[in-house]
């Protein structure tokens, strides 16, 4: 056996062509997978999900599906808003809810303990709320009341239901009512 000349050994690099375009990942027609994406900017609020439903619609040929969203969003200093959206699919239905909580925004007037000054009640459709100012106690509530003053920043507070009704929409709804006769 011959041994092999090192010339040969060596891998040939073939020169890059400015002429052609570069095919392959990176190329300006490139493959996909090397694509970069810009990073997504972060949004300023936080957002919950509070009730997802799968609604529909009867037409001539059945029925037609869709969902209905309800999101509430808060940047947990003192800003919240409750927002609701329909759509074909989920991702669509939460975007709209989103964008109608950034509408829908109030801003709450918090003391420096991150409580409310006094107590208040509010009444909205079938749903009637009431909050108290309870210091050292934390967050006691339950339900959508719950995630609504989380995500407005609220600490120590004490909140009731008195009411039957179920429904996360209404009692999200008539807990910012309630916090909007605060200011």
């Amino acid at each position: 056996m011959d041994p092999v000349p090192e010339a040969a050994a060596t891998p040939v690099e073939t020169p890059a062509r400015p002429d052609r375009p570069q095919r392959g990942r990176g190329g300006p027609r490139g493959g996909g997978r090397g694509r970069e994406r810009a990073p997504r900017e972060r949004s300023e609020f936080d957002q919950v999900n509070i009730e997802v439903r799968r609604v529909a619609r009867v037409m001539a040929g059945g029925r037609r599906f869709s969902f209905s969203v309800t999101v509430v969003i808060g940047d947990r200093k003192g800003r919240v808003g409750v927002g609701i959206g329909k759509g074909a699919d989920t991702a669509l239905a939460i975007d709209k809810a989103v964008r109608d909580a950034k509408r829908n925004l109030i801003t709450l007037p918090l003391t420096k303990g991150g409580s409310i000054r006094n107590a208040v009640s509010a009444k909205y459709a079938s749903s009637e709320v009431t909050l108290a100012p309870s210091p050292g106690r934390g967050l006691v509530t339950g339900s959508a009341m719950r995630t609504v003053l989380e995500l407005g920043g609220v600490k120590d507070i004490t909140g009731k239901i008195l009411s039957r009704t179920k429904n996360k929409l209404v009692i999200a709804r008539a807990t910012i009512a309630a916090l909007k006769k605060l200011s």
